[in-house]
């Protein structure tokens, strides 16, 4: 049988390229945290080794991320999941087809606003927010807001500036104060907040062919941390709270190792500990039936959807169009996935078993399906071996796996 090694290389990438980096952990509702894949470099250049401490940008697994700042918020009595977000905006944000409907956050972090992607949401340094969304393209005219679910990162900018308007901070260091040092988490967004020391561990993002496409860094931070302004600068003093959003990539910019995902698991997986209250638990695994037609995730991918959270397995497979089930055991797991610059990442727990898993792998080629569901070959392998069904299922830590 194929060594993991041969298989993660041989889904993840078609054509002869260097070994995809990979790193899979298992975690437990007891804190135990168990590296079961680690695979090939983080920095080639370099030759150093990944590692499970190593921050990676995770993707859309950032918007699960988004979500517990947004709740901790409620919590506090600072956002309104229900309300019109126009309130925290100071601004009037409307569907130009429905203008007499308001927008919530919920809908917003649901994916039910009535926005999509069809313009870009990567705005730069100087662009406006509110002006962007003006542009009808921006929105989908048979969706209004509360109806259709239809995956769309634009929502996500206007998360971060509603939790601007209401904190008076900018979304990245507001995501710090409110998430990741709670949690006692080197994790940051665009890497302004990380440490030093996380910076210098940065993974390497590689395309399907082997190019470089994001943080290679060289251990130094990125001169400019957003999409710089129309005339090229990148003066920070200019960002506008709650006029602006995107800057700091809320849809996807989260940079944080796996042993780091694991620690949001278990938390949850211990129903808040200390960090959430119940109600905002139940608020945010409440699962709702999707079938989007459009958008992201189309063909069975995204079968259940709540708040930035949706599900692989469980009772949704019994509609055969649903192929969510990625770990192939028909097993209700939450979380949410992530899907960007040849990277697939994941952050999934099983409350019925008490643990769950926090993985990624780089290299992966665009639109690459897996054989049991519409996750990708290489997500496949790589759970399997997390969960140990494979015959290597020993961790691949020796730098003579990567060149």
């Amino acid at each position: 049988m194929l060594s993991l090694l041969a298989l993660l290389t041989s889904v993840a990438s078609p054509a002869p390229a260097p070994i995809p980096a990979a790193v899979a952990v298992h975690f437990d509702r007891e804190g135990k945290v168990e590296t079961r894949v680690v695979q090939g470099q983080a920095d080639r250049a370099s030759g150093r080794a990944i590692t499970p401490d190593d921050p990676v940008r995770v993707a859309s697994v950032s918007k699960l991320v988004v979500a517990l700042g947004v709740l901790r918020l409620v919590e506090a009595g600072k956002l309104d999941l229900d309300r019109d977000v126009s309130d925290y905006l100071g601004w009037r944000l409307r569907h130009p087809a429905y203008p007499d409907r308001p927008i919530s956050l919920a809908q917003l972090l649901g994916h039910r606003s009535g926005l999509n992607d069809d313009t870009d949401y990567a705005l730069p340094l100087d662009a406006d927010l509110e002006t962007a969304l003006g542009d009808p393209a921006a929105w989908d005219k048979a969706r209004p807001p509360g109806g259709d679910f239809a995956y769309a990162n634009f929502n996500y900018p206007v998360v971060a500036a509603a939790i601007e308007g209401a904190t008076r901070e900018r979304f990245d260091q507001a995501m710090t104060r409110l998430v990741f040092r709670p949690l006692g988490l080197d994790a940051c967004f665009n890497w302004p907040t990380c440490s030093d020391a996380a910076v210098a561990r940065a993974v390497v993002l590689h395309d399907a062919d082997g190019n470089v496409v994001r943080d290679d860094m060289k251990g130094a931070r990125p001169t400019c941390p957003v999409v710089p302004a129309t005339n090229g600068s990148c003066d920070l003093t200019t960002y506008r709270l709650a006029r602006h959003g995107a800057g700091f990539s809320p849809q996807g910019g989260v940079r944080i190792s796996a042993n780091g995902l694991a620690r949001i698991g278990i938390m949850l997986l211990r129903r808040g500990e200390d960090f959430l209250k119940p109600a905002s638990l139940a608020r945010l695994e409440a699962m709702a039936r999707v079938r989007p037609t459009s958008g992201e995730g189309t063909g069975g991918f995204f079968c259940e959807y709540g708040i930035a959270m949706h599900s692989t397995g469980g009772p949704a497979l019994r509609d055969p169009a649903c192929r969510d089930d990625l770990f192939g055991d028909g097993r209700l797991r939450l979380g949410h996935s992530g899907d960007a610059y040849g990277l697939r990442s994941g952050l999934w727990f099983d409350l019925e078993g008490g643990d769950g898993i926090a993985y990624f792998v780089t290299q992966v080629p665009e639109g690459q399906k897996g054989t049991r569901s519409a996750y990708s070959a290489a997500e496949e392998v790589l759970v399997d071996a997390a969960l140990r069904r494979t015959a290597d299922a020993s961790p691949l830590a020796s730098p003579a796996h990567g060149h």
